[in-house]
This record gives structure tokens, C-alpha cells and sequence, in this order.
């Protein structure tokens, strides 16, 4: 589930608290903690809703001056079910933690075993590597670039870059991924190696 900055910001400061969404089921669910660029969103409740059911309060809630916008936002596909999720800011993302710890000989060996095991259960074979170092000589390049220099398809390769971030080797940007400073002692690391 994804969400504008606006809206993001708007959840971090407890403007909004409502979210809505037209699927052909829930995709989440309640208690659900999403990882977020501003942290984690934690899905307190979800419930679904008739159209002319929605309020103005409802979509003020949710970050819209009015209604009309906020059936605008759930799109032209007359299909699926209108979800109202009722969001609230939960904390910190506990990547960026992660992407500022120092790389210890235990937490090398834990990534190169965590990566292996990425790659060994890829059907794309060793791709780890290949995008650690994409992403390490060419930072702030955006998924399109990145699948270029890669040969990995771009859909493929978003959620991919999002395990490596997991793993707080990386970091998002709007434009782009940039290595961590984890990541880069990481890379930096494997290179001397050889």
C-alpha cells in the first residue's frame, strides 16, 4: 500500500487518519505495520464502505478538501470494493537504524549469508552483487538506469532494491537508490577482499 508524501506527512502529524483504497479484496490488514519513507504506518482498522457512503469529514480525514477528489484518487475502475483505512503514524523506520551501524566481522558474515541465500533462491541467479555495485558506481540513478546497466527488468528490480534496504544496505531516494553508509563499508569490503 502506498501513499503520497503529502499524505505521509500529513499521517506523521496527525492530520490524517484515514486512508481509502478500491481493490477487489483487502490487501492488508489490521495491525499491519507499513515501512514507509517516513516510517512506519501502522493500518489500525480497516472496514469497507459504500460510494455514497463517504463523507466530506471522511475525506478531509484522508487529506482531501472534499469528496469528488477522493473518488478521483481511487481511479476510473468501476470494479473492486472501496476500503477506509483508518492509518496513524507508528514510529521511526527501523531501516535507517540499521543502515547506520558499523560493519562488524559478525555482520559481514550475516550479509554475505543473507545475500547468498538471496541469490540462490532467485530464478535471476546472482544478482545481489551485480546491483550492490550498479547502485554503488552510479547513485541517485533511477530504476530505469538501473535495470540498463543491471539487464534486470525494471519491475523486477524495484522490490529486489527493496530487499537489499531491508537488509540496510540501501536507501531511496526520489529520484533513485544510493548505497548506505552499511552498504558502502559493505561493497568496500568485498572489493579489498578480491
Amino acid at each position: 500500500m502506498l501513499f503520497k508524501k503529502a499524505h505521509l506527512q500529513g499521517i506523521k502529524s496527525g492530520s490524517i487518519s484515514l486512508a481509502f483504497r478500491k481493490w477487489k479484496k483487502a490487501s492488508i490488514k489490521k495491525g499491519t505495520l507499513l515501512k514507509t519513507s517516513l516510517g512506519l504506518v501502522e493500518i489500525v482498522d480497516i472496514t469497507t464502505i459504500e460510494e455514497k457512503e463517504l463523507s466530506r469529514d471522511d475525506a478531509m480525514k484522508a487529506g482531501f478538501e472534499s469528496k469528488e477528489p477522493l473518488l478521483k484518487s481511487l481511479g476510473p475502475n468501476h470494479v473492486g470494493i472501496i476500503f477506509k483505512i483508518q492509518v496513524r503514524y507508528h514510529s521511526a523506520d527501523p531501516r535507517i537504524e540499521l543502515r547506520e551501524q558499523t560493519l562488524t566481522d559478525e555482520k559481514l558474515v550475516e550479509l554475505k549469508e543473507k545475500l547468498a541465500r538471496l541469490d540462490k533462491y532467485s530464478r535471476r541467479g546472482n544478482w545481489t552483487g551485480k546491483i550492490l555495485h550498479a547502485i554503488n558506481d552510479n547513485p541517485h540513478v533511477h530504476a530505469i538506469g538501473i535495470a540498463r546497466l543491471t539487464g534486470f527488468e525494471k519491475e523486477w528490480l524495484k522490490p529486489s532494491i527493496r530487499k537489499l534496504k531491508n537488509l540496510g544496505l540501501t536507501i531511496s531516494h526520489d529520484v533513485g537508490y544510493e548505497l548506505s553508509p552499511l552498504g558502502r563499508e559493505f561493497v568496500e569490503t568485498l572489493l579489498n577482499e578480491k
